[in-house]
């Protein structure tokens, strides 16, 4: 079994001038697939406005990607996000700081 890589990336400059964030989570590079992102605001369960996808890689691995959706009134009112991955029986969970996201 091989575990995900997982990054959290925040959403550009670009997208918050014009009235939207997205919030992006990649995992990459684990087998078997059966990996299951979930994301937090300030410690508090969110589904709405979450998309994901994932593909399987040309080495046998899988990759994904899962996206948070929010309107730059909402992302501006957290400041804790985080994505959490749970592959099989293992955990991990990546965060940002909206503060340390403004540019």
């Amino acid at each position: 079994m091989v575990r995900p890589s997982v990054s959290l990336l925040p959403p550009s400059s670009e997208q918050l001038s014009g009235g939207s964030a997205t919030l992006t989570c990649l995992l990459s590079g684990y087998s078997p697939q059966g990996a299951v992102v979930s994301w937090q605001v300030d410690g508090t369960e969110v589904t709405e406005g979450v998309l994901s996808s994932s593909e399987e890689e040309k080495s046998g691995r899988y990759s994904s990607s899962s996206t948070l959706s929010l309107s730059r009134e909402n992302w501006m009112e957290g400041e804790l996000y985080s994505c959490g991955v749970l592959h099989h029986d293992h955990s991990q969970t990546q965060s940002l700081h909206r503060s340390q996201c403004e540019g």
